[in-house]
């Protein structure tokens, strides 16, 4: 009979308590873009599970190994579910779950509560991106969406830029107040509540859409974009005008063959009338890390970049919390076979 196989189980509480700082994250989440740049990872575009609920929600899959992880590699699979009416039962609107494998024996080595993994993951994917597709010298961010990954995205861009005001509004006036009032109490740029898309976002050098639409809609439009603006879309739902790729400079996504999967996504009406096709997309973000492709080449380039989340970022920052886990012995030992 072989010996037992164990795994390690981090809860959510054992999460919080091992997390590293903003800036490990997105150092741990660029290394990754630059390994999926260079090839060095192999990556699924997510599926969906749409169960029989009356639309309430759907759960994404998401499944990726990185070769430049640990000794071997590791690979790893979240299943999140996204539910825009969870607030009324009192639970976050994405709740996630990431299991980690040896690539070499399949062996199960970790099952991570992975919310606050999906929180932080894409706001660093919006950092990576931003440093270098946006201004340098970017002053004003606009954040459309209050959902639990926007606070990582504000706080994680306000630690890169040397802004003067962060704007922020949601559909709802009690969630934007509350997500004001968290910010200010963590960041020393001055947080402003606005009522309307329009007053977020015109004239800010950074504008992140993160809305939690259940129907398109044209909230983003071509006069917001400033010249030399970067905006990153991300909502489930595309909040944007079906001409705003007329007066983009370039769009850089997270990886191609992800921007064009499932039924989902900010630029989905966009790839489905042609306006956003192979020949038209700029870059994927790893070959701007890398340098195989130019980023931000001049002040005035309007700029969009496009990340729908990506595995191996949820993998690389799952593996970063069960080094610690093991060096700390944190977590529940659970018994495999």
């Amino acid at each position: 009979m072989s010996d037992p196989l164990w795994l390690r189980f981090l809860s959510g509480p054992d999460v919080d308590a091992l997390a590293p700082t903003p800036a490990e994250v997105v150092d741990a989440c660029e290394a990754v873009v630059a390994a999926h740049g260079r090839g060095e990872t192999v990556f699924e575009p997510r599926t969906h599970l749409v169960p029989d609920n009356g639309g309430r929600g759907h759960f994404n899959v998401l499944r990726g190994s990185v070769t430049t992880l640990g000794e071997q590699g590791v690979a790893g699979v979240k299943v999140v579910g996204d539910y825009v009416d969870n607030y009324t039962v009192g639970l976050p609107s994405e709740l996630a779950l990431l299991t980690l494998y040896d690539p070499l024996t399949g062996v199960p080595a970790a099952i991570l509560d992975a919310t606050w993994i999906t929180e932080v993951r894409t706001g660093a994917m919006t950092a990576v991106g931003a440093r270098r597709l946006a201004r340098s010298d970017a002053k004003v961010l606009g954040h459309l969406g209050a959902r639990g990954t926007a606070y990582a995205n504000i706080v994680m861009l306000d630690a890169m830029f040397d802004l003067d005001e962060i704007r922020v509004t949601s559909r709802r006036p009690e969630s934007r107040e509350a997500f004001a009032e968290r910010l200010r109490a963590d960041l020393d740029t001055p947080v402003v509540v606005t009522e309307s898309t329009e007053a977020t976002l015109d004239g800010a050098d950074i504008a992140v859409e993160a809305t939690r639409l259940v129907e398109p809609a044209p909230l983003i439009t071509t006069d917001l974009l400033k010249e030399g603006s970067l905006l990153v879309p991300y909502g489930t739902v595309s909040a944007l005008a079906p001409d705003l790729l007329d007066v983009v400079d370039k769009v850089v996504v997270d990886d191609w063959r992800e921007a064009q999967s499932g039924e989902f996504g900010a630029l989905r009406p966009h790839l489905r009338s042609g306006a956003l096709t192979a020949e038209t997309l700029h870059a994927e973000l790893g070959a701007v890390v890398t340098g195989e492709r130019p980023g931000r080449e001049s002040d005035a380039e309007r700029i969009l970049f496009w990340h729908r989340g990506l595995s191996i970022l949820d993998v690389a920052v799952g593996h970063l919390l069960l080094q610690r886990a093991e060096a700390a012995d944190v977590g529940t030992m659970v018994r495999y076979r």
